[in-house]
């Protein structure tokens, strides 16, 4: 899975407009969010995503491998334990958030070795 993460200025407008080229695309956004001034969606194919948007104007997309492990959110500070994890094994997030089958979707600079620290 991957990471598409664009810069917007006017969320409604930018993310209206995203949408529908990732949509004529084919490209389905599997999770996600927008804040401070970048959308970043969860999408089966990167490439295809930045492709699509770049034949539309829209600059700036980027793709990158996305760690996609389950969340126990069952448990309080599940969330918090995790990114302790991360960051006694120096590892730098760069983004993180959820998809749409409860499982925490999470952009680091090195997702092998997040996904064994955090097995």
């Amino acid at each position: 899975m991957n990471d598409l993460s664009i810069p917007v200025s006017d969320v409604v407008v930018d993310v209206a407009r995203i949408g529908a080229v990732l949509g004529a695309a084919g490209v389905g956004l599997e999770g996600g969010g927008v804040w401070a001034g970048e959308a970043h969606y969860l999408v089966a194919d990167g490439q295809a995503a930045v492709a699509a948007l770049e034949s539309a104007g829209i600059r700036g997309a980027r793709a990158a491998s996305a760690l996609v492990i389950p969340l126990r959110a069952d448990i309080p500070g599940e969330l918090g334990r995790m990114m302790t994890v991360l960051a006694d094994s120096d590892i730098v997030v760069h983004a993180q958030y959820s998809d749409h089958d409860n499982r925490k979707v999470i952009v680091v600079d090195d997702p092998e070795r997040a996904r064994e620290v955090l097995s």
